[in-house]
């Protein structure tokens, strides 16, 4: 066994716990047919991949190493670095709360709270049933509207945690 399949075993151990899931590989043929003979198209499959299916599922990055031939700890390298892929699956809708320093003493701390409790979901992690994502942010930039959350595209300013939940509890 290669040091590069065992560091890549390794790393892939590390993944998150996933359910198992059954992919659509046609759409990951098409990707990587594209690219096929090409140099240098890591970040371009990647985002391609995760643009199909959400997330880098791990079967997928291993069957794109296979047919790349590009090492899986060459993808895993890229996929942990740039802060654009996601390697655990995500939530329907991405909560995003912001813990910068005007919104921390305006509150967010218990904003996170209520959402942790409410929806059965831990910051920087999905609720059981995919329909929420929890992330803590340090700035986005609308201090004067502090505490902010962002869900999606929609920005919530100056956010009271019951009311927040309510409305995340809306959500389709």
């Amino acid at each position: 066994m290669s040091g590069d399949t065992i560091a890549a075993q390794i790393e892939i151990g590390k993944y998150s716990q996933e359910q198992q899931e059954s992919f659509d590989y046609q759409s990951l043929e098409k990707i990587l047919n594209k690219y096929k003979g090409k140099e240098g198209v890591i970040i371009p499959i990647l985002q391609e991949i995760q643009e199909v299916y959400g997330y880098l599922p791990k079967e997928i990055l291993v069957r794109t190493s296979k047919k790349t031939r590009i090492p899986i700890s060459q993808l895993y390298g890229v996929a942990t670095f740039y802060a654009q892929f996601h390697l655990k699956k995500r939530g329907r809708h991405l909560i995003r709360i912001c813990d910068g320093t005007a919104c921390h003493v305006s509150g967010s701390p218990k904003i996170v709270q209520a959402i942790e409790n409410a929806l059965e979901i831990e910051a920087g992690g999905s609720s059981p049933d995919y329909k929420y994502t929890l992330e803590i942010v340090y700035c986005v930039g609308s201090c004067g509207l502090a505490p902010v959350a962002v869900v999606g595209d929609q920005v919530y300013a100056q956010t009271k945690p019951e009311s927040f939940v309510r409305t995340l509890k809306k959500l389709e």
